[in-house]
């Protein structure tokens, strides 16, 4: 296994594909970073009412127009007259930064994040309607990534199974090794590069937003991005294991698509939907537990603030039990279809063997 997984590596490095993905990765997230980060510079400081001794959550005040109020009341009062953006006060609930924020109709992630856990949020005049910038912006980051490399490396998973299995140099390979060390070598391999490749861009985040000084949205994003990488790698084995699988049942690179497009349609669904979907709770709930979805939709959830703690468990849970499954019907197909070296192998035939 280990043997096929450092061949797929060697070949997917000397790949063009895997150098221009990550290459144009890396440049969509450098220049968010920039852009960002020249924003957040050119806005003007948020103007926050504190109430008592909330005034020590605050570590970090600049970027702040801070005005002490002695009564919760008074700093309401403000919010309403719009003389402030929000207040900070003490709350009554069991929330563990024993701080509530209050805003009119919205209250900035940017202020959000200053604190080292999610505050309690209340909304003097709430508006459904208000859509939060910057929780849109981490949903197509989280989504741009999980799609480009699931859809890069599964290509290239797909077209080399059937480049084997035409070339039939799959028959060399099954007198050495077992069909399904085969498969398990070219998942790990290409999951080994996938993992590399969120690792750099994840490092050029942490970097670009150091230097731009967009500390408070790089202390937001430590944990979900920590959860999302988990999550990563278990939805890619997943996701790869079903791209080799429907490969090997066609023999020619030209039918590769009419059997690995429904495989496609599971990566772009939830990229798609979690774009226009991530400011619906009860969407972005339901995509954080379906398999395909939930490497995107928990870890949004969590940056949001919207998760609770035992959430991402049970989600990974539920992933790890899909990928299991989805590995052993894969590797049935997979065993299955190599044997079969004529033209396209249907789906029931691959399965009875």
């Amino acid at each position: 296994m280990w043997l096929v997984a450092d061949r797929e590596i060697r070949m997917r490095l000397r790949s063009k594909t895997f150098l221009v993905s990550t290459g144009i990765l890396l440049l969509i997230v450098l220049a968010s970073i920039i852009v960002g980060g020249f924003l957040a510079k050119s806005t003007t400081d948020t103007k926050v009412a504190v109430v008592g001794s909330a005034s020590s959550s605050i570590s970090d005040r600049s970027g702040l127009d801070i005005t002490e109020v002695g009564t919760v009341a008074e700093a309401e009062k403000l919010v309403k007259a719009g003389k402030v953006d929000a207040a900070i006060a003490p709350s009554d609930t069991t929330n563990v930064t024993g701080i509530q924020v209050i805003g009119d109709t919205e209250v900035s992630s940017s202020l959000i994040l200053r604190f080292s856990a999610s505050p309690e949020v209340t909304l003097l005049s709430p508006d459904t309607g208000q859509n939060s910038l910057i929780g849109y912006f981490v949903s197509i980051a989280f989504g741009l990534v999980f799609f480009v490399s699931a859809t890069t490396f599964g290509s290239t998973i797909a077209q080399s199974v059937v480049e084997e299995k035409s070339t039939r140099v799959v028959e060399i390979l099954m007198s050495t090794i077992p069909v399904r060390a085969l498969l398990a070598g070219k998942v790990v391999g290409n999951s080994i590069l996938a993992f590399a490749q969120t690792a750099v861009i994840a490092a050029l985040a942490v970097i670009g937003l150091t230097v731009t000084g967009q500390s408070a949205l790089l202390a937001g994003l430590g944990a979900p991005v920590v959860w999302f990488v988990f999550f990563f790698i278990i939805g890619f084995v997943l996701l790869a294991s079903l791209f080799a699988a429907t490969a090997s049942m066609v023999s020619r690179q030209e039918d590769i698509g009419s059997t690995t497009t429904p495989v496609t349609m599971l990566v772009m669904i939830p990229y798609f939907a979690v774009i226009f979907l991530h400011d619906n709770p009860v969407a972005m709930t339901i995509m954080s537990y379906v398999p395909f979805s939930a490497p995107v939709g928990m870890p949004v959830r969590m940056f949001l603030g919207t998760a609770q703690w035992w959430e991402p468990l049970l989600s990974l849970v539920i992933l790890l039990a899909t990928t299991a499954l989805v590995i052993v019907f894969a590797s049935r197909i997979y065993e299955n279809s190599l044997l079969r070296m004529g033209g396209r192998v249907k789906l029931g035939e691959a399965l009875r063997g």
